[in-house]
């Protein structure tokens, strides 16, 4: 198999050096956090772990706390983009919850180190990526909201008739059983495709209780 190697940063363009510098930054962190947490490192031990120098540090983040928020946005802005065009044109409950769990399982697989972060980080010691964790996740809930709203995506009861706090209730109900579920198959031997296998399952059954819930919720109007 050919494996592409980055080109050299001499035959880059200055946008194209200043996006590797970035990601060389944020690389760096995510290795650092392996087993630690983000108020555990420093901004010189970023920098030379990605190998450039605080001063190229400060061409892109104030701080390591804006570090970590951009950490958060690659993390869940993507998963959010990627798993709301799962929605696109499906009307079956159990055929959007089995592709998003089939997301969500491949997201942590390719990028456990952003997905052990954001379980770390989500109660951690940084306020500014706490807060950027809680923004992902609402948007996550509020996109969702919007596309049930007038809509029988899951298989039952028309969501324009109900009050917008229950409809949020539901879908924030749904985004924290995926936060779950990541930090379970986090949680799940690496070599064990039993574990993963029943942390799926699971996760499947419990969205489907969920679903059922909503299907007999009475709202007010």
């Amino acid at each position: 198999m050919n494996h592409r190697h980055p080109a050299p940063l001499d035959r880059l363009t200055r946008p194209e050096q200043k996006a590797r510098t970035r990601q060389a930054l944020l690389d760096a962190a995510l290795s650092l956090m392996e087993q630690r947490s983000l108020s555990s490192i420093g901004l010189r031990e970023v920098t030379r772990a990605a190998g450039v120098t605080p001063t190229a540090f400060y061409r892109h983040f104030p701080d390591v706390d804006s570090l970590g928020v951009a950490l958060v946005d690659e993390c869940l802005g993507s998963l959010r983009a990627t798993i709301r065009t799962v929605r696109d044109g499906l009307s079956s409950s159990d055929e959007v919850i089995n592709r998003s769990i089939g997301i969500l399982t491949r997201q942590v697989h390719d990028h456990r180190e952003h997905f052990r972060f954001i379980a770390r980080e989500r109660h951690g010691g940084v306020p500014a990526v706490r807060a950027a964790i809680a923004e992902q996740l609402d948007l996550f809930a509020a996109e969702l909201a919007t596309d049930l709203a007038g809509d029988k995506l899951l298989g039952g009861p028309q969501f324009d008739r109900w009050i917008a706090t229950d409809l949020r209730m539901v879908t924030s109900l749904i985004v924290n059983h995926m936060v779950w579920t990541a930090a379970a198959l986090l949680d799940a031997p690496p070599d064990s495709a039993d574990a993963e296998a029943r942390v799926v399952d699971a996760a499947g059954r419990q969205l489907r209780l969920i679903v059922l819930g909503a299907r007999h919720w009475a709202t007010e109007d």
